[in-house]
């Protein structure tokens, strides 16, 4: 008995201990960048984390309207990419999953596969082609290309997840659904989907972060200042307009973490068990 109770406080230590090394290396270097917006001049080398004499500055210089530093124009840029390529997402990856979960048909099982394998190629091997396509498509340097292309790179892990979610749902809700006379599309409607809320949220989450941090695809495809997104203007923040203004960056990097936040809290109720879930093999 005394052996097991040791064994457990070993084990509950090493967990406790290597939590407390991930929560180390993720909260650290937020508090830095947090530190680091509100430490005077530009430099982020600081002796310590509170900044000693702490300055609003930055945020200031950031809506100051200068030619150089459109920053409330890559803000909203931002968030209308990401917010329409999270509703897209939504849409797309919900009616994908529902055929896969619901409806046997040739080639199902190799498509699933497919979705996966996809998910390994880097997004960079494709970015050629994107470009050429870009080109060819007269869409250079638009947002609603960049939207299409973000949805696309969203569905096939999200219609996986989403998949499984719906395989988890008992087909007999269908089946008396179909007795009273409902169609597909009511079911999928008024049934499938509000029981999928769960996993929706974790969609939503995915498809609304994944463009607002994106760099290399959207400096790809957008060329002028009016058209960029926050990543692409604040690394040219840094390395060309204001010479290499690190805690004016720190401040705006800040600032996008924002809209993440909200979201989340929106939908943190549902948040955790979507992503508990969704793990059903079909």
């Amino acid at each position: 008995m005394v052996t097991r109770n040791k064994t457990r406080t070993v084990r509950l230590t090493l967990t406790y201990l290597i939590l407390l090394f991930v929560a180390t290396c993720i909260i650290y270097p937020l508090l830095w960048t947090i530190g680091a917006s509100f430490n005077p001049g530009n430099s982020l080398v600081s002796t310590s984390i509170i900044p000693k004499n702490p300055t609003l500055d930055h945020y200031r210089e950031l809506f100051a309207g200068k030619e150089s530093l459109q920053y409330s124009h890559w803000y909203m840029n931002s968030l209308k990419i990401s917010l329409f390529t999270m509703l897209g997402t939504i849409v797309s990856v919900s009616f994908t999953a529902y055929a896969f979960s619901r409806f046997r048909f040739k080639g199902r099982q190799q498509a699933l596969t497919l979705f996966l394998l996809l998910q390994m190629i880097p997004q960079f091997s494709a970015l050629i082609a994107l470009f050429v396509l870009a080109q060819m498509l007269g869409m250079m340097n638009s947002h609603w290309l960049l939207i299409l292309l973000y949805i696309g790179g969203q569905i096939p892990m999200n219609t996986y997840l989403m998949k499984g979610y719906m395989d988890s749902i008992p087909v007999d809700l269908d089946e008396s659904a179909k007795l009273d006379g409902a169609g597909h599309t009511r079911i999928f409607i008024q049934i499938i989907l509000p029981l999928c809320r769960p996993m929706l949220a974790v969609v939503a989450m995915n498809g609304f972060t994944g463009p607002l941090g994106d760099f290399v695809l959207a400096s790809t495809i957008l060329r002028t200042q009016e058209a960029y997104t926050l990543p692409i203007g604040l690394f040219n923040l840094v390395n060309e307009a204001m010479g290499a203004s690190y805690t004016t960056f720190a401040a705006g990097a800040i600032l996008i973490s924002i809209p993440v936040a909200v979201l989340f809290v929106l939908l943190q109720k549902h948040f955790v068990s979507g992503l508990t879930a969704g793990g059903t093999k079909g």
